[in-house]
């Protein structure tokens, strides 16, 4: 059975950083995409970030978090990480790591990955 447990979430202040985990059990995702997403309260769930399979080569990020989030996978601990710098209010979310049963061409889409984890919850202070 294969399960995405997250951890690292809660409360930092504006200006502050977090690192997110995502721990993956029951396969290994070394060959395919693992992404980021968040979801706010009242809104639907968006694309944060996300990371090829090895060889692939290539991260993706949101405008909204690009210069500030890195995404990063270790592929001998089947964990994907995204780091947080600089975070904003408007960062506050829960935050869902997602991982592709097969390669595919598109990595933004809800679509594009088919195991998701339970989330974490991430909050900035202003």
């Amino acid at each position: 059975q294969v399960q995405l447990v997250e951890s690292g979430g809660g409360l930092v202040q504006a200006g502050g950083s977090k690192r997110l985990s995502c721990a993956a059990s029951g396969r290994t995702f070394s060959s395919y995409t693992m992404g980021w997403f968040r979801q706010a309260p009242g809104k639907e769930r968006e694309f944060v970030a996300a990371v090829r399979w090895i060889g692939g080569g290539a991260n993706y990020y949101a405008d909204s978090v690009k210069g500030r989030f890195t995404i990063s996978r270790d592929n001998a601990k089947n964990t994907l990480y995204l780091q947080m710098n600089s975070l904003k209010p408007e960062d506050t979310a829960v935050y869902y790591c997602a991982a592709a049963g097969s390669r595919r061409l598109g990595v933004r889409g809800l679509g594009d990955y088919d195991y998701w984890g339970q989330g974490t919850q991430g909050t900035v202070s202003s």
